[in-house]
């Protein structure tokens, strides 16, 4: 539990501060209320998160204590007020032209109307989003390196004659079926959003390409071998991709602006932390198929972010569909241990 001490320090200071908050705002019942709310948010940030703590282990594990410490310390101050409270308020700002004080006051005065300027760019937010996602979940099904297949052969064979340019293909293609859906004052926005996410990703590829290139130089071979500025980077845009799914749906439940950023916060607290559990415990080597299980997860999260540009998605949808498949993959994964664990009894058994 020591990996998730932070976690629940920090959760009481942020509930204290939301009962504070809503105490201000409502008395009692107003107290309540708010704590009430902020856990729900919580509760939720995880659910749609928890096969990002998957990725982000997965890539960790193979990290230094020095570059896991900055993304665990500069990241999480990225993710809680970069991502929660900042992108959304500059979102609202480019769309409104006013600056970022005046939204702020706009969101504490009145969060209705702020809501609606959120809202109203969700389908731009979700093809960037979705973009970004389906990309990190193709080139993980196209990478023929991958010793392991959950789907056996066929998963095999996919990876066998994927690439990258397909990856990118089929995305501009998913784009391009989003786009579709949208009225025509609308079509360039969510086009445009959605070639911005392909372009993200393929420049952090880029930056930690042009990082290996470098390998000559011994220090610079061993930060890219244990964690380098690009991977960095990544997952910083994959938590960003995540996240602002999870702010517009907080809209659902309120339009509180300050309950919304706190219970989000908490969530994102715990996400780190399971990230950390995963890593340090060596979960992802012991349940072999949790890897897979969360890429899938995050290639049909994607495939809803692009589909929510018109349709209503429920959040409860979204988030169960992702926990079905790491659950799922949890399940391949014990029976993969046990079925190594009799051929290996069995082997021991011939030479006795």
């Amino acid at each position: 539990m020591r990996h998730f001490r932070l976690s629940f320090a920090v959760t009481v200071v942020l509930m204290c501060l939301s009962g504070w908050w809503g105490y201000q705002h409502g008395g009692t019942a107003g107290l309540v209320n708010a704590l009430w709310i902020t856990a729900v948010l919580g509760v939720l940030e995880v659910s749609l998160s928890f096969d990002n703590a998957v990725v982000n282990a997965s890539v960790l594990r193979h990290w230094n204590e020095f570059w896991r410490k900055l993304f665990l310390t500069v990241g999480i101050v990225v993710a809680v007020f970069g991502m929660r409270l900042l992108f959304p308020l500059v979102i609202v700002s480019v769309a409104t032209g006013l600056g970022l004080l005046d939204v702020w006051d706009m969101a504490i005065q009145t969060p209705q109307e702020y809501s609606r300027h959120l809202t109203e760019h969700h389908a731009e937010v979700s093809a960037f989003g979705g973009a970004f996602l389906l990309l990190v979940f193709l080139n993980f099904l196209f990478d023929e390196e991958k010793e392991l297949h959950w789907l056996g052969w066929i998963e095999q064979k996919v990876g066998q004659y994927g690439s990258e340019g397909l990856a990118i293909l089929l995305t501009l293609l998913a784009v391009f079926g989003a786009m579709s859906l949208m009225p025509e004052q609308r079509k360039l926005a969510v086009l445009v959003s959605g070639v911005v996410g392909v372009l993200v990703y393929v420049g952090v590829d880029w930056i930690s390409g042009l990082l290996e290139e470098e390998e000559e130089d011994p220090t610079i071979g061993k930060m890219i071998s244990q964690g380098s500025i690009g991977g960095f980077l990544y997952l910083e845009v994959l938590d960003a991709s995540f996240s602002f799914d999870g702010v517009i749906g907080a809209f659902a439940i309120t339009n509180d602006v300050v309950i919304i950023m706190l219970g989000l916060a908490i969530g994102a607290m715990f996400v780190r932390s399971l990230t950390v559990f995963l890593v340090y415990k060596g979960t992802l080597q012991e349940f072999v198929y949790l890897e897979h299980g969360a890429h899938y997860a995050i290639g049909i999260l994607a495939l809803i972010m692009f589909a929510s540009v018109h349709y209503e998605i429920p959040e409860w949808f979204t988030g169960l569909s992702g926990v079905a498949f790491i659950l799922v993959s949890l399940w391949s994964s014990i029976r993969h241990r046990r079925r190594v664990a009799l051929e290996e009894a069995h082997d021991r058994a011939e030479i006795a």
